[in-house]
């Protein structure tokens, strides 16, 4: 009887250690198993996206339709305005990228460079117009406005694959492959999360079906911007921009062209130019003035003291003050070649 309980409870000792082992086997499964986890979890924080490539929307027609319709969503609900995105801030997003150091980001800025010849090829001397009506969402937590469908979009996507490759050739990601949707996001609940907590977790379109097939109207593609998500924005509203990379094209007669609109000189280089086209209108006045006045060639200058009459015939005298470059004739004539001129130039 005495061996038959030691040898039961040599059994239940052995298998209470293997009970045991299995549970430090499985701990430890576990264990590594919520490493595992945290280590991706970590990784995909690193990798989050925090550049992206933006097509800016300039025409002041779209950003005031925005505007209004904005406006109309918070006057049914107001507690959407800080879900509102600032129309100065609207985009299409051509492509989203993680740059980890300035090295990485000026490698993106070379990348983008380098898509302006296979950018004239794509265009083919053409404008890039996009037309913009109608509202959408996605997953009932972003509003947008939507791009009109049309070969312009299927340019758009050959652009994004473009930009896609230089930045893989440079090592630098370029975003999931998923079907590029371009649109101009107006509103979304994560700029607002505390929303939730009030009950608010879904847009609901009846906001925006007033608007929901309005034209919005068009926007020539005039350059490409490397924005940062996480620098501080710009004072007028629009994302911080490392790089960017004007549309430009050389047609067939070789004449340079700009397919957007062409940037503005700054006021100093106003006045410069304008300055010396006063100069160069000024000295011209001056020498007709001399012509008119002595079409020979010779006699007095208009310096000179005027000859004096014979006889008791009334003396004539030149007004040198007409020589003057504060002169309104001579002055107007200037403005009038500056004014000329800066409208051809622009």
């Amino acid at each position: 009887m005495k061996n038959k309980k030691r040898k039961f409870g040599e059994v239940g000792q052995v298998e209470s250690e293997e009970e045991e082992k299995k549970k430090e086997r499985k701990l430890g499964e576990v264990g590594q198993v919520e490493s595992e986890e945290k280590k991706k979890k970590e990784k995909k924080e690193t990798q989050r996206p925090n550049y992206f490539v933006s097509l800016p929307i300039t025409n002041t027609k779209i950003t005031e339709a925005v505007s209004e319709l904005q406006e109309a969503v918070l006057q049914k609900e107001p507690r959407l305005a800080k879900a509102m995105i600032p129309v100065a801030s609207l985009h299409i997003t051509l492509l989203v990228t993680h740059l980890a150091n300035q090295e990485q980001v000026n490698l993106a800025a070379h990348a983008l460079s380098q898509v302006r010849p296979s950018l004239v090829e794509l265009l083919g001397g053409r404008d890039l117009v996009l037309p913009f009506a109608g509202i959408g969402q996605f997953r009932s937590e972003v509003a947008f406005v939507s791009l009109t469908p049309g070969t312009h979009s299927e340019t758009l996507t050959q652009l994004t694959e473009v930009l896609r490759r230089r930045f893989e050739e440079q090592g630098l990601s370029s975003g999931d492959r998923q079907d590029f949707k371009p649109h101009l996001t107006f509103m979304k609940l994560s700029k607002a999360p505390r929303l939730r907590s009030q009950g608010l977790r879904r847009l609901d379109p009846a906001l925006w079906s007033h608007s929901s097939s309005s034209v919005f109207g068009e926007q020539a593609m005039e350059r490409l911007d490397l924005c940062s998500m996480m620098k501080k924005k710009l004072p007028n509203g629009y994302y911080h921009t490392e790089s960017t990379l004007d549309v430009f094209q050389t047609p067939r007669h070789g004449k340079r062209i700009s397919v957007g609109r062409r940037a503005e000189p700054d006021e100093e280089e106003l006045l410069k130019v304008s300055q010396r086209l006063v100069d160069e209108a000024v000295t011209r006045a001056l020498q007709q003035f001399k012509q008119e006045t002595h079409p020979n060639g010779g006699g007095a200058t208009p310096t000179d003291p005027p000859p004096q009459p014979a006889g008791n015939a009334p003396a004539t005298t030149i007004n040198t003050q007409t020589t003057s470059p504060s002169s309104p004739l001579i002055v107007n004539a200037a403005m009038e070649t500056t004014q000329s001129k800066l409208l051809a130039d622009n």
